[in-house]
Formats: C-alpha cells, structure tokens, sequence
C-alpha cells in the first residue's frame, strides 16, 4: 500500500517550473566544485519529526494522523519505516536519523525495550537493503520517560544513570547493526532548574563519564563514525550544560575527549543561544570540531525551539560556505531536524516543506560556492590581517615575538596605529550582489 499516494517523485525541473512537486535548484546528480550535489548535501529525514510528530504544542493536541493503520505498536512501527521509505524514495532523500524510541515503541522492561528495538532494527535493515537508504545517525532518547525528570548522565540517581548507559549500549549497536555512520548525544535534560538543588562539577563529571565509557563501547563493537555532541542552551531544561559550541568543545577538551567527538550543529539552537547558524558552524570548524547539521530555522519573535523547515537563502548560502571552508562532510550531513507547522497537516504539507528546505539549501550551495570563485570577500579577509604577514605580524604569527620585542615595536609607532574601515556594508552589499 502507499501511504503517500497524492505526493509524486519529486525531479527537479529548474527555477522556471511552476509545479509545486519539483525541484528548482537541488538537481542531485549536477557536479558543482568536484561533487554531486547529492554527495554534498548529504540529505537526511528526522524520523522523531517527520513520522512521529503529530502537531501538538503546549496548547493543543495533535492535528496530523500518524497512526499508519494503527493495530498493535509493533504492526504500527513497522508500518511507520514503510511509509518513511516510500516518503524518501519519492522526495531522493538517501539518509535517515532516529531515536530508539522513534522507530520501536518502548517495554514494559529495558529487556522488553531491546527486543522490540531489535525486531524493528532488523525490518529497517531488510528496507535498506532493497532501498539502498543509509543511517546518517542515531541516538538514543534519554529525556522523554518520567525516569529522567532530572537528567540521564546527570541524574541524582545512580540507578538512572545505570539505565541511560544501558539504554546508550544499545542504541550504540543498532547504530552499527544498520550501519550508521554518526551516532550523537543530545543531553535533553542534561542541565539544570535551579542550582538551589545542583551540584554541577558532579554532573559534568559523570556526563562526560557516560560519554567515555558509552563512546569507547561504541568502538570496542567496530563503530568507526563520528560521534556527535549537539548544543543546545535551554529546553527542557532552563539551563543545559551543552549550551553552545564553544561550550562543548571547553567540555570535550577538559575531559578528553575532543579526540572522538564534533558537534552537530542546528541551526534553531543556534539563535536559541543568542548565536547565527554561521557562528556556531564557524566555531565549530576552527576548533576542529565540524561534524553534521540539523538543518531548520527559528522565528525570531518566538522565544522557543519552533524547528521550521529552513527557507532562508542568506543562512543556507553562509552555512554551506561554512561547510565547504570545513571541507565538505564525512561522516555527517543535513538532517531535517524540522517539522511543519501544527497547521499544515496534510501529508502533502510533508513534501512541500521537504522541497523548500532542500532547495533552499542546493541554492545556498550554489551561492557558496559562487562567493568563493568570486573571491572578493575572501581577499578583504586576507588584506585586512596582512600585517601579519611581514615584519612584527609574522613574528607574532610564528610566536617567536618576545614581549620586550612587541613593547619596542610599539614605542617606535609613536602615535596609536591608523584606523582602518571594517567596511561592513559594503561587504554585505557585495553579498547581496553575487547572490541576486
């Protein structure tokens, strides 16, 4: 049976088209710097969102049947990587990502949870066979039961950090039964509500203890990904110990661990933390930490995690360009961690959300790359810390200069060095122009 029968293959037809069920700039076998553009982007569908979420909020309930069928949740969950196969043949995404309560539905006991996990692993894993679908990543959901109210890796409770490393071992094997090529860690309730309660130097060190002993399994099995950390400041909880990226990556280096870990960066917990998208990505890249994205967008006049399909060109284009500076991907790619609106709730509504984001990303992809052939930004970077190439500046570059040397260096000037224009605007005029 379909479950999509009124959504087509989705072919791309040019920016010209005026058929609502195609392409207009992700052409995904089209060679642009070396790669197609489907080996570039590297899309994926976020199973929590596109098969699970069924558009409710805190005000209301659902709006979307996700049901596929119903019967018994075993029946249903299989039914469910049914339709996410037929939705991902019919829109080229080749990746998927899931929690491991996405796909199979939670026991009654953690014995129970790991046998249905690994019935439902073995049905997806006969669907990517004949599909030729891959697993970007997966990961484990240790935020949603009532057990981690207070955490997973930072509860009070040692038996629920017993149960999460547990619960972690085994999404792990999944991860490599269906071979996954990332597996990340979001520490949903990683955080706190008030310090009243906390005790925060225990926390981070059992967290980055759950990372280290969970990771090394990962390894010790043959997971020979990426693992993820992805930041996030608020939500659920008021305050999350992976609050940014720089954060994460003081976090990973303190413990160790930043030979094994990057980071997946989203785009919505991005402005969430007061950062662009291309910020984070830009911190992320220069402290070697890239990995993959979530790819979605925010409303800027709401406070919260709205996860909207992204559409913006300006934020795709400097992400991808971030991307490209980083070296293109490896093991990660673009997740839609997005859904549509509690309004939209048709499944149609699915596909044309898929389109605007993936042609919103080719686009930004195209203009990335457009930017660097054009050249002109990159050579005002490289003019504006030329001093550094010659004279006091090369020393200071090679970290040979002495600080009675920089002190001499400076008397010498006699008067505060010239100020020189950052010339913002006309920058962002030049983007403007190469992108219109």
């Amino acid at each position: 049976m379909s479950f999509y029968p009124n959504i087509p293959a989705i072919r791309y037809e040019g920016a010209e088209t005026n058929n609502p069920f195609a392409f207009r700039w992700y052409n995904p076998e089209e060679k642009i710097g070396g790669k197609t553009m489907r080996e570039q982007l590297k899309f994926a569908l976020a199973y929590w969102h596109t098969m699970c979420a069924e558009g409710s909020d805190m005000f209301g309930v659902g709006t979307m049947d996700k049901s596929y069928g119903g019967g018994d949740p075993m029946r249903q969950a299989k039914a469910k990587a049914d339709a996410a196969f037929e939705l991902m043949e019919k829109l080229s995404v080749d990746y998927f990502c899931f929690h491991d309560r996405d796909i199979a539905p939670e026991g009654r006991t953690l014995a129970e949870s790991n046998e249905r996990l690994d019935e439902i692993a073995d049905y997806i894993g006969s669907l990517m066979q004949k599909s030729g679908k891959k697993l970007l990543w997966g990961t484990a959901n240790c935020f949603n039961h009532p057990r981690y109210m207070h955490g997973a890796g930072t509860s009070p409770n040692a038996d629920v950090f017993a149960f999460a490393a547990a619960q972690i071992k085994k999404a792990i094997e999944v991860t490599v039964k269906l071979g996954g090529s990332g597996y990340v860690y979001w520490g949903g309730r990683e955080g706190y509500e008030t310090l009243l309660n906390t005790d925060m130097g225990r926390e981070l060190d059992n967290l980055a203890y759950l990372l280290q002993i969970t990771s090394q399994y990962g390894r010790k099995i043959g997971f020979a990904g990426d693992y993820y950390i992805e930041p996030k400041p608020k939500e659920p909880t008021k305050h999350q110990y992976d609050f940014d990226a720089a954060t994460v990556c003081g976090f990973l280096q303190k413990y160790g661990l930043a030979k094994d870990f990057r980071l997946n960066i989203e785009a919505n917990h991005a402005t969430l933390a007061g950062h662009t998208f291309q910020h984070e990505l830009n911190v992320a890249r220069v402290n070697g930490a890239f990995g993959s994205i979530d790819a979605n967008q925010g409303d800027m006049l709401l406070g919260w995690d709205t996860d909207q399909f992204p559409t913006n060109i300006y934020d795709t284009t400097l992400c991808m360009l971030e991307v490209i500076r980083a070296g293109g991907f490896t093991n990660g790619g673009l997740n839609f961690d997005a859904k549509t609106r509690r309004a939209s709730c048709t499944p149609e509504d699915i596909a044309h959300a898929f389109i605007a984001g993936m042609d919103a990303f080719a686009y930004g992809l195209r203009m990335a790359y457009r930017i660097i052939d054009d050249g002109r930004l990159d050579a005002f970077v490289a003019d504006r810390y030329s001093s550094y190439e010659s004279g006091i500046g090369k020393k200071i570059t090679a970290r040979s200069a002495t600080i009675e040397e920089l002190e001499a260096h400076a008397l010498a000037l006699g008067e505060i060095p010239t100020r020189t224009s950052g010339r913002q605007e006309y920058l962002e005029n030049i983007l403007n122009r190469i992108m219109l």
